[in-house]
């Protein structure tokens, strides 16, 4: 499933083609997509609409238009916008400068939701915790959420109300570069260690952000490029080789129901 890191390269390969065009045409072509609305309420809203923004809230793409109206996409697992034909094509937006948007998606759990702009925020608000690259995600924040959990800590992080955009590959990632067990209660946590996570948390996701995200099957950006942050991994996807801190073993567990990666020795609980 694209993370933020993911999330906020389509944002910056979108913005300087989307920005102050015109959707001159709207296709949807799967109703799943945009319901429980109607497709066709939604193509109408959309079609001769300007583009002022494109923006990412979590996991989440918003798209502002002139009229006020914003149109929020979420990607979920195979989600993606192309510039050239692709397969499994669910939506078509065409520009006033010619050129032709694709969003495709595989799996068919995506999501396009058209709201009032006065609509977005209270949304918003309701699905996502603070931004962990903003001023608002701090480590007293982050220890006041996890001080009120007693499940593990990864399931707390997992929560788009505590972390908005961090997902299972970047949880584990950053869990990593903390030395911190996933498998921690979260309540449990000195303050040096929830310092150490905030911390953490930020630079994997900048570190993702760098490398355009994670390729691992579907992923890719608009202009048809893969990300390389699976060649920094240091923890996701790698039970069997050598912790690159330590030299043990990368171990695989679950946790809420997620594979989950961790060094045994380097991150075992005190």
């Amino acid at each position: 499933m694209p993370e933020l890191p993911e999330v906020e390269t389509v944002r910056t390969k979108l913005a300087p083609r989307l920005v102050g065009r015109t959707l001159a045409r709207v296709e949807i072509l799967d109703p799943r997509l945009t319901r429980p609305h109607d497709l066709f309420e939604v193509t109408e809203e959309l079609e001769g609409d300007r583009v002022l923004a494109v923006e990412r809230r979590g996991k989440y793409l918003l798209l502002r238009f002139e009229s006020g109206l914003g149109l929020l996409v979420h990607l979920r697992m195979t989600g993606g916008f192309h510039w050239t034909p692709v397969s499994h094509e669910r939506a078509v937006l065409e520009l006033d400068d010619g050129s032709r948007l694709v969003y495709r998606d595989v799996r068919r759990f995506g999501t396009w939701l058209v709201l009032e702009e006065s609509d977005l925020e209270p949304y918003l608000a309701t699905k996502n915790g603070p931004e962990p690259l903003g001023p608002r995600f701090t480590a007293r924040w982050l220890g006041a959420q996890l001080a009120r959990r007693r499940g593990p800590v990864k399931t707390v992080l997992l929560d788009q109300r505590i972390v908005a955009g961090l997902g299972n590959i970047y949880a584990d990632e950053a869990l990593w570069r903390a030395r911190v067990n996933p498998l921690r209660p979260a309540d449990c946590l000195a303050a040096a260690e929830v310092a150490r996570l905030t911390r953490a948390i930020r630079a994997a996701l900048r570190m993702g952000i760098r490398r355009q995200g994670s390729t691992l099957r579907d992923y890719a950006a608009p202009d048809g490029a893969s990300g390389t942050m699976q060649d920094e991994f240091r923890a996701y996807g790698r039970d069997g080789l050598r912790c690159y801190r330590c030299g043990a073993t990368i171990t695989k567990t679950r946790v809420g129901g997620r594979g989950t990666w961790y060094c045994p020795r380097c991150q075992a609980s005190p």
